[in-house]
């Protein structure tokens, strides 16, 4: 997918490190570092940089929409995912009785929302059994007082790969829920095939390989209205200074409601020139090189003397490989010390494998494991 040289030129930091950590921070191209630069020479034209700054808005907003499946008007940006779930939950406006279904696989952002306490909705969870969701038990929780159902594609947790038409026939043919869907750890990793998800979430500084600060929010046209912020701010607004701005406030519909104020246009340069890299190295292309080198960290796994969080089932997992073990520290310590980065949080190790790792990456991360482990 990437020559040697590619690689090194893309990505200079990997010639002294292997990095198996872009679950929690892709590294980005040098393109992305351009793109950054580029912002700042057009906002040394002060105003008049903003018809830059507003042709990059546009051109991200499209390629978003390419990636989502959606016309750039269906989609926006906000500063982050958990941005984009606050401001999702004062769209639904939910009552006294409402339900919300949640999932143990999920990151916070899109669950606490429906946690707190000035939420009137009723928050079920929909527990994993073995590492997966299972639509049989999804389906005990919903009733015909489910108002959503929310998701993640791709589980930060263990990598847990959702069947989401399985999930979408599922709440489609027992309720009237709305579905929600993050793909922060499936874009720029996975190929994506979104039209059965009501909302669209993904952070930005993980798989598409940009930078922090951005939140990108798709609302499919159908569910505009059921996804309106009511907000304040003035870009999601109709006429933010209009004759009557201050005896009423009417929001944009649908994903346009989800960018209250000026666009981040740091991280919108940065977004773009991440998706414009991932789209030239092509979606199916990353998939191909890296899920055979996952299925090869899953496998050696299964043989080492650890607690595997992943799903049992390798038809189940994307990107990410999770374990826990009681001496995860140590361990850590001395892949870090071989120049190996993973994550490691709370007895678990999560190991993602993205485009730019290589077989010699694998090798070298699942020796210098298989030694670790013998060491304690």
């Amino acid at each position: 997918m990437l020559t040697a040289e590619s690689r090194l030129r893309d990505f200079p930091t990997l010639a002294h490190m292997t990095y198996f950590n872009t679950a929690a921070e892709g590294l980005p191209p040098q393109s992305v570092g351009q793109a950054l630069q580029q912002y700042y020479q057009d906002k040394l034209q002060g105003m008049d940089g903003r018809t830059a700054h507003f042709a990059e808005w546009e051109k991200t907003k499209a390629l978003v929409g390419q990636f989502y499946g959606l016309s750039p008007e269906e989609v926006s940006i906000c500063s982050c995912s958990s941005e984009a779930y606050n401001l999702a939950a004062m769209a639904l406006r939910l009552q006294p009785g409402d339900e919300v279904i949640i999932n143990d696989l999920d990151f916070p952002s899109g669950i606490t929302p429906w946690l707190q306490s000035g939420s009137h909705a009723t928050a079920k969870v929909w527990h994993h059994r073995e590492g997966s969701l299972a639509t049989e038990d999804l389906l005990t929780l919903l009733t015909s007082r489910t108002r959503l159902v929310t998701v993640s594609l791709v589980s930060f947790y263990n990598g847990c790969y959702l069947n989401l038409q399985e999930v979408a026939d599922t709440v489609r043919r027992y309720s009237d829920a709305l579905l929600a869907v993050d793909v922060t750890q499936a874009l720029g990793r996975v190929p994506l095939d979104l039209r059965q998800a009501d909302l669209i979430v993904s952070s930005t500084h993980k798989w598409i390989l940009a930078s922090h600060g951005g939140g990108l929010v798709g609302v499919p046209q159908a569910r505009a209205e059921a996804w309106t912020a009511p907000a304040g701010g003035w870009f999601n607004l109709r006429d933010a200074f209009g004759p009557d701005r201050f005896t009423r406030a009417e929001s944009l519909q649908g994903a346009a409601s989800f960018t209250v104020g000026m666009p981040n246009f740091p991280a919108v340069y940065a977004i773009r020139a991440g998706l414009e890299y991932i789209q030239s190295v092509g979606v199916e292309a990353i998939e191909k090189a890296a899920r055979p080198r996952t299925e090869q960290v899953w496998n050696a796994l299964r043989q080492m003397p650890v607690e595997l969080l992943s799903p049992k089932n390798v038809e189940r997992i994307a990107g990410i490989v999770a374990f826990r073990h009681p001496d995860a520290e140590r361990i850590q310590a001395a892949l870090r010390n071989a120049g190996i980065h993973v994550m490691s949080h709370a007895g678990r190790i999560r190991i993602a494998v993205h485009g730019y790792n290589t077989d010699a990456d694998v090798e070298h991360l699942l020796s210098t494991l298989s030694t670790a482990l013998q060491a304690g």
